[in-house]
């Protein structure tokens, strides 16, 4: 499972998205979600601008999963 860290209180699914160049631009975040199953904390969300923080766990098409980590400091 990959980390993905973040220096702010909370990212949304559409951001966590694009960082992780999943889609080329925030605003293609709403037809990735209408066609690829995203579950976040085992549940299917399809909002992207749903807010992810620390702890929360994505699983994007049973291909990539990632866990939201808060940065030290």
């Amino acid at each position: 499972m990959n980390e993905v860290v973040i220096a702010t209180e909370y990212i949304t699914i559409g951001q966590l998205l694009k960082e992780e160049g999943l889609i080329p631009t925030g605003g293609a975040a709403k037809w990735f979600l209408a066609e690829t199953p995203v579950w976040v904390n085992d549940e299917q969300d399809q909002r992207r601008g749903r807010k992810l923080y620390p702890g929360d766990e994505i699983q994007i098409d049973d291909q990539v999963r990632l866990v939201i980590k808060a940065q030290e400091g």
